[in-house]
């Protein structure tokens, strides 16, 4: 499939309504970069990381970073993403999966988006913002295909809420729009924000949980899943390229202690200061950690009636 093909596709979210639909585009995306790349940069500051640069039918365009050490080639995709659909099979029959199958979970997903990313680098400057919009459109949900694959009810959509007095009347409704919303036997169990990084996002996700369980008088857990933290910058040798972290340590330190800390921090593509510091390494992990154990341990807890809110299905608007 030329490059051309795959863009045209990749800017289609309707092309994407099935865990499958993204498989199939991801091999043809690995595919073509096989032999259909100008070149593969490697980054100047952690060296496993690579940019793919893209012949005059991409514009010769650099991609975002590639962390090798996550992103399959197309000959092991082949082996993987079968494993993949079978780890998710375990899970929804609420099996175990092999620990050695947690590792195959998170590449598939890091791979499986980043052909997304990747081809819509592709695209002309002047619509990084569309490629941007669509890309963390199909990231959610992806996230919200790999849920429901296990039998949980999520849905992006809009919940509506009643805000009590201290006897128990109702005042008034308000409205949140949330990236996952998952429930549970006729109960919202989780609030989830689904994005591609935590860059400008972070403040935004504590204050969600701040706000809604101040005003509702619950301790709803929320959580957050991330792609990765990691953007392109040029180095200092002209033409030399090296990755800039857009993590705020000290920003998710402070909402942590001082506002409320969040119910699960999932990566794909995981910093090391996440896993080195003391305070990070607990309340942020990998994104096998989130579907092996804490999506089940949060249904188990109890969660709002729907009968209290009402929840009016339909994608984020302001996603990326």
């Amino acid at each position: 499939m030329r490059l051309e093909d795959l863009v045209n596709h990749a800017v289609d979210k309707e092309n994407f309504q099935t865990i499958q639909n993204y498989i199939s585009f991801c091999r043809n995306y690995l595919e073509f970069i096989a032999n259909g790349l100008q070149a593969r940069i490697v980054s100047q500051n952690e060296n496993y990381y690579q940019f793919y640069q893209y012949t005059n039918d991409g514009h010769y365009n650099i991609t975002r970073p590639i962390n090798t050490n996550l992103m399959y080639d197309a000959e092991i995709f082949e082996i993987s993403y079968s494993q993949f659909l079978q780890t998710l099979d375990q899970l929804r029959d609420r099996q175990l999966p092999e620990e050695s199958s947690r590792q195959v979970l998170i590449c598939t997903i890091y791979t499986l988006q980043q052909a997304i990313g990747a081809t819509l680098d592709a695209l002309p400057s002047g619509k990084s913002n569309q490629a941007r919009k669509v890309n963390g459109d199909l990231f959610e949900r992806l996230i919200r295909l790999l849920i429901a694959s296990l039998n949980v009810d999520c849905v992006s959509g809009t919940v509506q809420v009643p805000i009590k007095d201290d006897n128990g009347v109702i005042l008034f409704n308000t409205t949140y729009q949330h990236d996952l919303l998952i429930s549970e036997d006729n109960e919202l169990k989780i609030i989830g924000s689904v994005k591609t990084s935590s860059k400008d996002r972070i403040d935004k996700i504590f204050v969600d949980k701040f706000l809604y369980n101040k005003l509702t008088s619950t301790a709803l857990p929320h959580i957050a899943i991330f792609l990765n933290d990691v953007q392109r910058k040029k180095t200092k040798h002209q033409n030399r390229y090296g990755i800039n972290a857009t993590f705020l340590p000290g920003h998710f330190k402070a909402y942590t202690i001082k506002l409320n800390p969040l119910d699960g921090v999932y990566y794909c593509d995981i910093r090391p200061n996440m896993i080195t510091d003391g305070l990070l390494s607990q309340h942020i992990q990998t994104i096998d950690n989130f579907f092996y154990r804490d999506i089940w341990d949060l249904l188990s807890s109890h969660g709002q009636s729907l009968e209290e809110v009402e929840i009016e299905e339909g994608e984020n608007k302001e996603s990326e």
